[in-house]
This record gives structure tokens, sequence and C-alpha cells, in this order.
């Protein structure tokens, strides 16, 4: 059984620390907070050992009554992994103590790729992350990306992806976050990021991606064009994405044709917070022209990368070396498809 912490006890931090503690080969032995708020609460509510990333707040957590187990420093002593999901760009920063204290660390797509020297995909470099000290699990957006262009990929090779990424404004949870009644080219400046943080895990992909944000908090969605190196039939591509873990084909016809509608569906599903940890594609959206794939998908970006971070966990500690077998094992615990 490994230990493990979480760095931050937030939309992504309490997602992982759910599911890490519904695997039987991990625990959860403390999650950290900065702000004696509802989530703290939440965390000792549910049994969660709870640590202060901040010791000068301790003062704060007694005056609202949050029982702390201790201060992070108290933390580091006893996880074999700590999982950093701080606000971008702290977590760089966390490394550096890591590395002090000797633990392995985990971190995500708010941090740079060259910052942390290492990015994770479960599906693309499992192999890669295999015993290593620090490691980025790969942001939603990519996440989406990679879970249905590497089966394709697997399927029938590709020359050249072009993919244009409408990202939501913000989480529902946000309240300073925009636009409001605005479309804006995220960045305006083309390509956008996300194909070279593609590139992170799936080394040789050509790959070219634009990005907006629109007036939505439910999913981002994906417009991908994909050059194929050998063209196989449409029926061969939907048979290797049904097939695919943490993919699932929807169907406009069948109710289910817009954003808002798949995340109803995954509240009906009865998933935790309403999650939608697989990446959905439209079927009706797939078609091959002249040996060019089209297609349209919808990545839930509080959810999808959850499942990730636990078969991080497995490979940087050595715990399970067949990709397949981790994603396997984490789908069925976490009773996602």
């Amino acid at each position: 059984m490994k230990n493990v912490g979480i760095n931050g006890y937030g939309t992504i931090g309490k997602r992982v620390a759910d599911a890490v503690a519904c695997q039987d080969d991990m625990q959860i032995v403390g999650v950290t907070k900065r702000t004696p708020n509802f989530e703290a609460q939440m965390a000792v509510d549910k049994g969660f050992p709870l640590y202060i990333s901040a010791p000068d707040r301790e003062d704060l957590f007694e005056e609202a009554g949050i029982k702390v187990t201790g201060t992070i420093d108290d933390l580091y002593d006893k996880v074999d992994v700590m999982v950093d999901c701080t606000p971008g760009g702290i977590g760089a920063k966390n490394k550096e103590v890591y590395a002090e204290k000797g633990i392995k660390g985990i971190f995500q797509g708010g941090e740079k790729h060259e910052q942390i020297g290492q990015s994770f995909n479960s599906f693309a470099n499992y192999h890669d992350n295999w015993g290593a000290d620090f490691s980025r699990v790969v942001s939603c957006n990519t996440t989406g990306l990679c879970r249905t262009l590497k089966p394709i990929d697997d399927l029938c090779g590709i020359k050249k992806v072009r993919a244009v990424m409408v990202r939501r404004g913000a989480d529902p949870g946000q309240v300073k976050s925009g636009p409001i009644n605005a479309i804006v080219p995220n960045p305006p400046t083309v390509p956008s990021h996300h194909g070279p943080d593609v590139q992170t895990v799936m080394y040789d992909l050509n790959i070219t991606t634009m990005a907006l944000l629109v007036p939505t908090t439910l999913m981002h969605q994906h417009n991908l064009m994909v050059e194929l190196e050998n063209t196989p039939s449409l029926d061969e591509v939907i048979e290797k994405l049904e097939s695919t873990p943490r993919v699932v084909l929807v169907e406009a016809n069948k109710g289910l044709g817009s954003t808002a509608e798949i995340m109803e569906c995954a509240r009906d599903l009865g998933r935790p917070r309403s999650d939608l940890n697989e990446i959905a594609v439209w079927k009706e959206s797939l078609n091959i022209k002249d040996g060019e794939l089209f297609y349209m998908q919808a990545i839930h970006q509080e959810s999808d990368v959850v499942p990730e971070n636990v078969d991080c966990i497995r490979a940087m500690l050595e715990m399970e070396e067949d990709p397949a077998k981790s994603i396997e094992k984490t789908n069925k615990n976490m009773e996602i498809m």
C-alpha cells in the first residue's frame, strides 16, 4: 500500500483524492489547504487528514473550527509521492521542496513541461515515466486530444493533425473569470500551445492547434481534422474508439447533441460531482474524406485528468508495469468506462 499526499485540495485535488481513496493499492495520508473554506471542512468530514500548506495561517483554521492534523512540513515524512494540485506556477516552486525532502512529485498541466522535465499520459508514454522522480500530467485539453489521437495513430498512422479547441471561459465554481458575452481567440496567435503540449507525450505527432474562449462553464469542445497514413473504413475507426478505455461515443440524435446534455447524462449516471472522466466523441461527426478523418469531441475539464493521476502514481512508484492493467484497475475502482 503506497502513501499519497495531495497538495492543494481544490477542483482537481479533491477529485484525485477520491480517486486514490477508492484504489486498493494506495491510500491518502493527507491533503493540504491554504484557506479554511468548505473544501477544507469536507476533507475532514471525509476522513482525510488535513494539513495547512501555509503554517502561518494556523490561527485561521482554529478560528473556523476546522480540525487540522498539522502543517505540510509534517506531511512530507508520510508520503511516497505528493500529487501537487496547487494553482499553475506554484507547483514548479514546490518541486524544489520535494527534491529537498527526497519525495516524488506529480504535477498538473498548469505547470510548464520544461520546468518539471517530464510529462505523462496513460496511453501515450506510461513506460517513460517508470520510476521517475517528477512528472506532469498533461492538461485537460491535451489529455482529451491524446485519448482519441493515440488509438487512431495505432490503427492507421497519422500524417498531420489540425485541431480547433473551443474552451470554456471558467470552471462552474469560478466567479471572477470570463468572458461573459464574447468569443475570445485564446491566444489570438496561431498555433496555440496545445499542439506542443501534446508533443510532450506523443513525441513525433505533427499537430497544429488554435483555440477560442466562449461563455460556458460546462466543458471544452474540440474539432479535429486528421490526415491519415492509411485509410481505414469508418466502421474500423468507430470500432477502435468504442473499444478504447475512457472514450465514449455519444449520439446527438439520442438527445446528446450538446455539452449541456452530455453533462446532464453524467448527472443521471449518478457520477460523483456529475463528473465525466471519459472523452465524449459525437458519433455523427466521424467522417473520412480523401484520406482525412473529421470528428468532434467534448472534454469535462474538471475530471478527465483524474484517472491519469492514478496511473501516473503507479508508473512512478513502479507498482504496475503494464499500462493497460493500470488503466483497467483505475477504471474499475472509479466505475468509469
